[in-house]
C-alpha cells in the first residue's frame, strides 16, 4: 500500500528531501506532495544580493531546478499553496490554494517541515510602507529589484549590518545608489568580534557607504502617498526612496507551535540526529526553521545558511525512503563579501565562548594571500582563539582580499576535529607562491596561538 509524504516547503531542506525520497522509493511505494506558497523552487537564496546587484545576469540562473523537472521526476508539486493548518492527531494539514481560495485537508504518513525563516520586520511605525522590502526569497529580490527600477530617487538605507546587510548594501552601490547602513551596534558584521568589525567598517567606508553605528531605527517616515521618504533613529533621519531590511531572519515556525511541536531558544524546530521532530516518529525538520547542535560549544543554535538545509534535506530524504543518515551538528562556518573584501568566520567568537563558560586565549596576526613578492599579493588578517591550557582551537575569523575567505574552511575541518593549535602548525598545507607565503596565514595564527597556551599554563 503507497504512503503519502507530505512536504511544507519547496526550497533547499524541501526539495533535497523530496528528492532523495524519491531516489529511494518509486510512486508506487510513496506518493510526494510539496506544497510551496511562493513561485518558485531550488533556487539559491544566498544568490539574490547578487541578482539584485547584477553580477547573476537572470533571476532563472539562481534556479537549480524548476516545478516542472521535479514534477517529471513523480513530485506533486503545489506552487502558491499555503499551509495554514498541522494536526498532528489527525495526520493531516490543511491547504490554501492561493489563487483560488481553496482549502483543503490532507491526510499524511511522512510529515516534513521545510518552512525556512522569514526577516524580521521590528514593529515600527512605517514598516509596512511601500519601498520597505524584506529579501529572503527568490519573490522578496523581484520585488525589490521593481522598487529599483522604478524609484525616481538614488537614497538607499540598509536597515543593519549582518550579512544580508553588508551584501545588499554592495548589491545597491553596484546599482548606482547613495547607501546608509544603520546598525544597532557600534561595527558591522556581529557575528565577528567587534575589533574584526571595524576592518570591515573602514572597508565600507572606503566604498562611500555611510555608515552609523550605535543607532537604533525608531520609524520609517512616509510620504503622502504612503512611500518611504526616510529612515528616523533618536538622533536623526536619513533620506531614503529604498529600505533593505538587514536584521536577521527568525525560524518560520508559527505552524509549528501552533500544531505543539517542540521548538527550542530560538524558537527553531528541536530534531534528533535523523531530523527528526522530538517526540514524533513520523514528522521530519529541517533547513532554516530548525535549531541546530554547535559542535564547538555543545549549544542548540540557528544558523540559516543552505548548505545545511542541502544536507538537512538528503538526511530527511533517506529517512522518510527507508534509509539512515544523520546530521552532527555545525562548527558555525561562514563566508561573505563586499566588493573586494573576504569576511569569514567559524567556531566561537570571544563573546559565545564566554558565555558557556570557556576560557580562552585570543591572538590577531597581519599575514598575506600569496608570497609577498608575488604579484597580486593582498593583506589578511587572522584572529584565532583557543582554549586555556588544552590550547583546543575555539573559532577563527579572517578579514582580507582575495584569498582570504576560503582559508576559513582549513579552521572549519580543524574545529571539526577538535584538533589543538599545536596540531594545527603541523598540518600539510598546499604552498606555491602564487596561492600563500611558506607559512599559510592560518598556521601563522595557531604558531602564535601555542605561545599564548603556553604563556597561561
Amino acid at each position: 500500500m503507497s504512503e503519502r509524504m507530505v512536504v511544507i516547503g519547496g526550497d533547499a531542506a524541501g526539495m533535497s528531501a523530496a528528492s532523495q525520497a524519491r531516489r529511494l522509493k518509486n510512486a508506487g511505494e510513496l506518493e510526494i506532495v510539496v506544497f510551496e506558497r511562493g513561485h518558485f523552487t531550488s533556487y539559491s537564496a544566498c544568490g539574490i544580493p547578487y541578482w539584485v546587484g547584477g553580477q547573476v545576469a537572470e533571476r532563472d540562473d539562481l534556479i537549480a531546478r524548476t516545478p516542472e523537472e521535479h514534477r517529471a521526476h513523480g513530485i506533486d508539486l503545489r506552487l502558491r499553496t499555503e499551509v495554514l493548518e498541522i494536526d498532528v492527531p489527525g495526520s493531516r494539514v490543511c491547504a490554501r490554494d492561493l489563487a483560488s481560495g481553496d482549502e483543503t485537508w490532507w491526510h499524511y504518513d511522512k510529515l516534513v517541515l521545510a518552512t525556512g525563516a522569514t526577516p524580521i520586520r521590528p514593529p515600527l511605525p512605517g514598516i509596512d510602507a511601500a519601498g520597505v522590502h524584506g529579501v529572503q526569497t527568490l519573490d522578496d529580490g523581484q520585488a525589490l529589484i521593481d522598487t529599483l527600477d522604478t524609484s525616481r530617487g538614488r537614497r538607499a538605507v540598509v536597515v543593519g549590518a549582518g550579512y544580508i546587510g553588508v551584501e545588499m548594501a554592495e548589491a545597491l552601490i553596484n546599482r548606482g545608489y547613495e547607501v546608509t547602513m544603520i546598525n544597532r551596534g557600534a561595527e558591522p558584521m556581529a557575528t565577528l568580534d567587534p575589533d574584526m568589525g571595524v576592518l570591515i567598517r573602514k572597508a565600507m567606508q572606503g566604498m562611500d557607504i555611510r555608515i552609523v553605528g550605535d543607532a537604533e531605527v525608531t520609524a520609517i517616515r512616509t510620504d503622502g502617498t504612503g512611500r518611504v521618504r526616510a529612515v528616523a533613529t533618536d538622533e536623526a533621519e536619513y533620506p531614503a526612496d529604498v529600505v533593505v531590511l538587514g536584521i536577521g531572519v527568525r525560524p518560520a515556525t508559527d505552524l509549528a507551535r501552533a500544531a505543539g511541536l517542540p521548538l527550542g531558544v530560538h524558537d527553531g524546530l528541536l530534531t534528533d540526529l535523523a531530523m527528526r521532530v522530538l517526540g514524533h516518529e513520523n514528522i521530519w525538520a529541517g533547513g532554516d526553521c530548525v535549531e541546530v547542535l554547535d559542535l564547538v560549544s555543545g549549544s542548540q543554535r540557528h544558523i540559516p545558511l543552505g548548505t545545511h538545509a542541502n544536507k538537512h534535506g538528503q538526511i530527511i530524504g533517506s529517512g522518510v525512503g527507508g534509509d539512515y543518515a544523520t546530521f552532527p551538528g555545525v562548527v558555525g562556518t561562514a563566508v561573505s563579501k563586499v566588493c573586494d573584501l573576504e569576511v569569514a568566520r567559524t567556531g566561537l567568537r570571544e563573546k559565545d565562548a564566554h558565555r558557556v563558560g570557556l576560557q580562552y586565549v585570543t591572538v590577531t596576526i597581519e599575514s598575506t594571500s600569496r608570497s609577498g613578492y608575488f604579484p597580486g599579493t593582498a593583506p589578511m588578517t587572522v584572529k584565532m582563539l583557543a582554549e586555556r591550557r588544552t590550547g583546543r582551537l575555539l573559532g577563527v575569523q579572517i578579514v582580507g582580499r582575495e584569498g582570504a575567505g576560503k582559508r576559513i574552511d582549513i579552521a572549519a575541518v580543524a574545529l571539526t576535529a577538535r584538533m589543538t593549535v599545536e596540531q594545527m602548525t603541523a598540518l600539510d598545507l598546499g604552498y606555491a607562491p602564487p596561492f600563500s607565503p611558506v607559512w599559510d596565514p592560518i598556521l601563522v595564527a595557531a604558531r602564535k596561538a601555542v605561545t599564548a597556551v603556553r604563556r597561561e599554563v
